[in-house]
């Protein structure tokens, strides 16, 4: 009797796939291929799960649909792209010490001892989110900081963008930190009175990050589902994961073997070598029915702002003996990116200062000779440009690969650090833009919320969710909805070679999709941040709903 019905349910099911599929009375928008805006009431999916047409108020409804669907009205759009994000950062930190929402020093104290209280296991407490800037310290906190609430275990906590590291007194010691050890290649030992302060700048972290015991293989794979479940729960469909690791690649493939990879990865490997491990001599195929691909490598040129690791041209205004770090000589950068592109893998490289750009910028305009044809190099980031190396974006195909939320997040900070004068080029959406220059959007979660609404809002406002300052910083590089829109969408999509298929729901693109619960073209800019996803759809089929 069970063999029957299983046999019965594997029928059906077969029958149910090779169905069309009617989303009827539906508030639906999408893109063309020139970024216009589309209006459609109904859409109807083939049983490959792609777009087979979409229908307007005139259009009668075709016949012999297998499964019709009554949106009841809702406002439905395209499935959010997250053009730069980190997957399995975001799932760590879901399962381990959260300090992001803290703001103080203080509070980040409580809650470092709250949670050694509740995880007495395992020894070492690792978390991120720490950001000294939202605390006010007017510096780095130290060692002792920690050691005040926990110091018999070993304490390691990455900073809010990933590009320092805080470690109390007992890491260090496991991680054999001494007054003699130097700074390396890249990195900063911050030492106070000639002795590690506790804080260690990029290249630096690695002194103690070689000491953490990795997360065991089931923890990896708790951490992928906690990251594609908050995905898929704010209308992310597909994401470009900058710094896969070959540990994270075999994660991956994990899910999508036992049928738990609900959502698209395009995939940027970690430096070149899990690149020529994972994929060998070009980029993979599409596997799991188009949800994993890796496409290309993920380098970096410096570090981050918040951490004055950014490359400046000039030093810092807040600290005018430090002009951040270069990661890469130019040597260096153009033979890793040529290593890369001799094989037709996409080159994605980390560029927050304007020094960093400029130098990413010369690498690009000498390969491309050398490197023809269709090639897309991006620039993530692309965060503080002098305004000079702004027209060079709009050559050799550049693509602008950038965070709205980054400007909402650290425009403070950005005067701090650099003066206004100097930040003319900064989070440059509409210079990019009005030069041709193709915008991809992201959020570089877990650095930011990946929630891509409030990317939106701060797209369209340049101003934070206090509504600060008013009328928008630097109010000039505002877009419009559907240009924002477009970079969260069919720009993702084109900077990851992936607009044969996804980014709209033009016919003959795959059906990624997500019910709002409201019209974001008919909201107020704080609207649009509060907008939630009330479904999320991959290939025609429900991969997430709000109870």
């Amino acid at each position: 009797m069970k063999t029957l019905l299983a046999a019965l349910a594997a029928l059906f099911l077969a029958q149910a796939a090779s169905a069309d599929t009617l989303i009827d009375n539906v508030n639906g928008y999408t893109l063309d291929e020139d970024n216009k805006v589309v209006r459609f009431r109904a859409m109807l999916i083939g049983d490959d799960g792609r777009v087979k047409d979409l229908l307007s108020g005139r259009d009668k409804d075709p016949k012999g649909v297998d499964f019709r669907l009554d949106g009841e009205g809702r406002t439905l759009i395209p499935g959010i792209i997250d053009a730069h994000g980190h997957v399995m950062g975001l799932g760590v930190a879901a399962l381990t010490l959260d300090l992001s929402d803290t703001n103080s020093l203080q509070e980040a104290q409580a809650k470092i001892a709250a949670y050694a209280a509740a995880n007495p296991r395992p020894r070492w407490i690792v978390g991120r989110g720490w950001n000294q800037e939202k605390w006010g310290l007017g510096g780095f906190p130290t060692a002792a900081d920690i050691d005040a609430v926990v110091s018999d275990r070993p304490v390691w906590l990455e900073r809010v963008d990933g590009h320092a590291g805080w470690a109390n007194t007992a890491a260090m010691t496991e991680a054999g930190i001494t007054a003699e050890t130097e700074s390396p290649p890249g990195g900063i030992v911050e030492k106070v009175d000639g002795k590690p302060s506790g804080i260690f700048v990029d290249a630096a972290s690695e002194l103690v990050a070689k000491v953490v015991p990795p997360p065991l293989p089931i923890v990896r794979d708790r951490a992928f589902l906690a990251a594609q479940e908050a995905l898929l729960s704010v209308g992310i469909t597909a994401v470009a994961d900058m710094g896969t690791s070959a540990e994270d690649w075999a994660v991956i493939r994990r899910a999508g073997d036992h049928g738990r990879l609900r959502m698209r990865i395009l995939s940027y490997s970690s430096g070149l070598e899990p690149l020529l491990a994972v994929a060998g001599t070009e980029p993979t195929p599409w596997l799991y029915e188009s949800k994993l691909r890796m496409v290309g490598v993920k380098l970096y040129s410096d570090g981050a702002l918040g951490s004055r690791g950014a490359w400046l041209k000039q030093p810092y205004a807040d600290a005018p003996a430090e002009s951040g770090l270069g990661f890469l000589s130019d040597t260096m950068l153009r033979n890793l990116m040529s290593r890369a592109a001799m094989d037709g893998f996409q080159v994605a490289v980390h560029a927050i200062g304007d020094a960093a750009n400029a130098q990413l910028l010369g690498a690009i305009e000498e390969l491309a000779d050398t490197y023809e044809g269709d090639r897309r190099w991006r620039v993530e980031h692309a965060q503080i440009v002098d305004p000079a190396d702004l027209p060079r974006f709009a050559e050799h195909g550049i693509i602008a690969s950038m965070q709205p939320v980054h400007e909402a997040s650290d425009w403070r900070m950005a005067e701090a650090r650099m003066g206004v004068d100097r930040l003319k080029g900064a989070y440059a959406w509409r210079s990019m833009l009005e030069k041709g220059v193709p915008l991809a959007f992201g959020s570089d979660f877990p650095v930011e919320s990946p929630n891509p609404f409030p990317g939106l809002a701060v797209a369209i406002t340049r101003e934070d969710a206090q509504g600060q300052p008013p009328g928008g910083w630097m109010p000039e590089q505002t877009l419009i909805l559907s240009e924002a829109l477009a970079a969260f969408t069919t720009g993702a999509a084109y900077a990851g070679f992936a607009e044969d298929r996804l980014g709209s729901l033009e016919k003959g693109k795959l059906a990624d999709f997500i019910f709002l619960d409201r019209d974001i073209f008919r909201s107020t800019p704080e609207q649009i941040r509060d907008t939630q996803v009330l479904e999320t759809w991959i290939g025609g089929r429900k991969m997430w709903e709000r109870d």
